[in-house]
């Protein structure tokens, strides 16, 4: 175990980096935070609103089938290239070992601001929603609950904290946590499954509105178009899985479990997603009233509604969403860590302000507890969106998977671009089909940017519109007035280039090749005892 953690931190070593953080953490603990991240039952429930007008059963099935299919082909190119650079950096390191010397730092910097504001906004989408579908659980009992902006920014504010004490003083329960949450996941959607198709208290949907049943009618877009709109809720749920990265350097063997976890994850979320939303839709109310009375929702969560029609009471539905709410709390803290180490790993090479003190590791607990506030802190001043526009979550959903994807493209393109060459001594290679398979995920990127800007239905009003795009400029704003006021001068990218990382790699090898070899011929002079 102790060799194992030497050669991952000579390796890191080599690619300009002091390890100093503890590799405590698992592939099935790394499997875990991905599995929590993504929150399969928890993020279909949390936007089940998108797809309740845009498409309904077909956009909320088969929708989810094709949006794992590329998850998994995204995934996978990430993994192949996870493999040959296992750092905590993730994408924003690979675009510049990927790149050439000159264009290296400006790709690293742009895929850099990418992937830290679609961590922060994918880890304040998940818990802003979960302090909606906590209050929304009062109107399980009393149907006029309506929360307002200030209950609902403070139930935000406490999940938050929640999330943040256990980041700061249990992290080293988090390769328990991560591991529990795998099992607590498994476990609700059997329960949820069973429960649904047992009890069905005003009977079951058929086979035709649970696989075939199409209806746009109250998109306002045009029918085939509002399939694609829709596609958020399953693109928004499966968008967590290289937020991982970020992990590599608390892991041992990171060039290996780090890439199984990453794809891993996705096939496990898709199966998961997928047995939680037959039964959902053979009990959810398939009439006009009935479906007028979730899309009224006021928190704009329905699923706790769904849950209290299918088991006839209250209580039942507050049992089964209590089950939602666990996978939110492990989704929660999941992805503050992957945001934690990510804005750590930017903060470590200068990247963004003030990042001399949101790069230090607090050596008592083992943690950048600066990156982990500085995390929360920005999530918790974005919440505040909530009171000018209702619509808020919309947009850091969109937000979330917009630089999310982007953040994953780059270097993927990039690595295209230069004939995958890096690529080949990828211990998780993808032979022959990898420009195949890099190419559709490129292709679903760029249609995943312009969809996901686009509002959920029309005609849009202030409260309706999707201001994905508005947070998106205005952290572009940011990052750009930074590049030119420190970072173009002063900014260059990782420690070591690629040329650098290579040699070092080459010379680490040759050493190891002699020190078998001698190994070898000391055996061979020991004489027989025969």
């Amino acid at each position: 175990m102790r060799s194992s953690v030497d050669a991952a931190d000579q390796a890191l070593a080599r690619m300009g980096y002091t390890s100093e953080l503890p590799r405590n953490l698992s592939m099935l603990s790394i499997l875990g935070l991905s599995f929590a991240i993504m929150a399969a039952p928890y993020g279909l429930s949390t936007t089940l609103y998108i797809t309740l007008d845009d498409g309904l059963s077909v956009t909320i099935i088969w929708g989810w089938v094709f949006v794992t299919l590329i998850s998994l082909a995204i995934a996978a190119s990430l993994a192949e290239i996870c493999a040959v650079y296992p750092t905590a950096g993730g994408v924003y390191y690979w675009s510049a070992m990927l790149s050439t010397r000159r264009w290296a730092p400006l790709m690293s910097f742009i895929d850099g601001w990418l992937t830290l504001v679609g961590n922060w906004t994918v880890t304040l989408s998940i818990i802003f929603g979960g302090g909606q579908l906590i209050l929304s659980a009062i109107s399980l009992w009393n149907e006029d609950f309506v929360a307002n902006a200030w209950q609902t920014v403070l139930m935000f504010w406490a999940v938050l904290l929640v999330c943040v004490l256990v980041n700061v003083f249990l992290s080293r329960f988090l390769d328990l946590i991560n591991k529990v949450c795998i099992f607590w996941t498994a476990a609700s959607v059997i329960i949820i499954l069973v429960t649904l198709l047992t009890m069905a208290d005003n009977g079951r949907n058929s086979g035709e509105f649970v696989f075939a049943h199409y209806d746009s009618s109250e998109s306002g877009w045009p029918a085939g178009w509002a399939f694609f709109v829709g596609l958020l809720q399953a693109a928004y749920t499966l968008t967590g899985y290289g937020m991982v990265a970020a992990m590599c350097e608390e892991v041992q063997n990171p060039e290996r479990e780090v890439p199984k976890a990453i794809v891993l994850s996705v096939a496990a979320a898709g199966v998961t997603g997928l047995l939680y939303l037959i039964p959902v839709l053979f009990v959810m109310p398939s009439d006009a009233a009935g479906l007028k009375a979730l899309r009224g929702i006021a928190s704009g969560q329905p699923i706790g509604l769904i849950f209290k029609t299918a088991t006839g009471s209250a209580g039942g539905g507050f049992a089964l969403l209590f089950l939602i709410l666990g996978i939110m709390m492990f989704a929660g803290i999941g992805s503050l860590t992957a945001a934690s180490r990510c804005t750590y790993a930017f903060a470590r090479d200068g990247a963004i302000p003030g990042f001399k003190l949101w790069r230090k590791v607090n050596k008592k607990l083992d943690v950048p507890v600066w990156a982990i506030i500085l995390s929360a802190l920005v999530d918790a001043l974005l919440g505040l969106i909530y009171f000018g526009s209702t619509a808020a979550f919309n947009s850091f959903t969109g937000v979330a998977t917009i630089c999310l994807s982007t953040s994953y493209g780059l270097p993927i393109l990039i690595s295209m671009i230069r004939g995958r060459e890096d690529v080949k001594r990828s211990g998780f290679s993808l032979g022959k089909f990898g420009y195949a398979i890099n190419a559709a995920t490129i292709c679903w990127i760029v249609l995943a940017v312009v969809l996901f800007c686009m509002p959920y239905t029309l005609p849009t009003t202030p409260a309706s519109m999707n201001y994905a795009s508005v947070v998106f400029a205005g952290f572009a704003s940011i990052s750009i007035v930074w590049y030119f006021a420190y970072a173009r001068k002063h900014f260059t990218g990782p420690p070591v280039s690629k040329d650098e990382v290579q040699a070092a790699d080459i010379i680490s090898g040759a050493v190891v090749d002699a020190e078998h070899a001698l190994e070898d011929s000391d055996v061979k002079k020991v004489p027989s005892s025969e």
